[in-house]
């Protein structure tokens, strides 16, 4: 157990933790170098295969490249850190490589979840499939432009999560460390899968349960956000059992409140800061543990706004005011600091090497407590 560290108010931490180096503290800079360079050798090799699919490559790049805080890689290499992993050893250069190739399963994610909500905008622009059913109207081709649209972002996503694939496998990694790593990678892509689907269901069904929200959670953002990120990182590094029990246990929760946050913010955000508009989770019917505890305290008013495609602002402000008013948002709160405490519990007691534990921390707070 650790004991250097005082777990007072959350564990608030330095974000500067003794013995961080440079290439640690530039680690966001480094991961989109690392994508920039991978993306530009698949173009070339994609454009040799027909100049038409160039423009394909060119759409998923600027989506991988267009925003992001690289939270996965971020979360795999501090838990590679955790195990002993060292930023200036011989096998660094792989391991940000392999670590990196998790914002192209981010992009998989987020395109095939923008066209399964009819999203219209993500980060402020046009989805995949919106921005593909435009440049089919534009270019005056046969057929349906929506179709087309929907097409091109299921292919799109598509080349994303095979390219993940590929950038990992060719990140020069030994043999004896990608296969220590490969369970929490397979394991990983079939929770989010799973969880995508679970969200859909949801939907569906109309299950507006708090358990199945929380199940969602678990597996399509919690699995793929934090936990495996960090277990794939450990395990690279050679983490020991113990380790690992750890710093998955942090993750699964820190990665639940995670999620729960962006709940509150995809109801309560600035679409100036989300990049998305006001209330789009509500239009798109999102069955959230927010607005499961809204409806089971009595918001009566998400019966009449929850999937409701015309949503006006007016509805979303009276769905705020009853969010409030009935107490979902401080339960969601409530929630959010339960989980965040478990999770920095979880971290005190496994075996985690400097500066990670204290880095890991700093990330959990800053994970969970997002700004409006």
């Amino acid at each position: 157990m650790r004991v250097s560290r005082d777990t007072a108010d959350h564990g608030r931490v330095s974000h500067h933790p003794i013995g961080m180096t440079d290439k640690d503290r530039a680690l966001p800079a480094r991961v989109e170098q690392a994508l920039t360079t991978y993306l530009a050798s698949r173009r070339a090799s994609g454009e040799a295969m027909d100049p038409s699919f160039a423009s394909a490559v060119d759409a998923l790049s600027d989506f991988v490249l267009g925003g992001g805080k690289r939270i996965r890689p971020t979360y795999a290499w501090w838990g590679w850190r955790a195990a002993g992993g060292d930023p200036d050893g011989e096998l660094a250069a792989e391991v940000l490589t392999a670590v990196s190739s998790l914002e192209l399963i981010q992009a998989c994610a987020l395109i095939h979840d923008d066209l399964m909500d009819a999203s219209s905008v993500r980060r402020g622009k046009p989805t995949v499939h919106i921005a593909f059913g435009a440049r089919h109207r534009e270019q005056g081709w046969l057929g349906s432009s929506e179709r087309f649209g929907m097409s091109a972002a299921v292919l799109i996503g598509d080349v994303a999560l095979a390219w993940a694939d590929d950038m990992l496998f060719a990140a020069g990694l030994p043999a004896d460390v990608l296969r220590r790593m490969s369970e929490p990678w397979r394991d990983m892509r079939t929770e989010m899968l799973a969880g995508q689907y679970l969200d859909v269901l949801t939907q569906a069904t109309g299950d507006s349960s708090p358990d199945a929200a929380l199940r969602i959670d678990r597996l399509k953002t919690a699995a793929y956000t934090v936990e495996r990120p960090l277990h794939m990182g450990a395990a690279m590094a050679g983490g020991s059992p113990e380790l690992i029990d750890g710093l998955r246990a942090f993750g699964a929760d820190i990665g639940v409140a995670f999620q729960l946050r962006d709940d509150l913010l995809g109801v309560f955000g600035d679409p100036e800061v989300t990049g998305k508009p006001a209330g789009d989770d509500l239009a798109e019917g999102k069955r959230t543990l927010l607005v499961a505890l809204g409806m089971q305290f009595g918001a009566d008013v998400l019966d009449i706004a929850l999937g409701k495609p015309d949503l006006d602002l007016e509805t979303v402000e009276e769905v705020r005011r009853a969010l409030v008013d009935v107490g979902a948002v401080d339960a969601v709160e409530e929630r959010i600091e339960e989980l965040t405490k478990s999770a920095l519990a979880a971290l005190d007691d496994a075996p985690v090497a400097e500066p990670a534990a204290t880095k890991l921390a700093d990330l959990a707070i800053s994970s969970t407590k997002r700004a409006f």
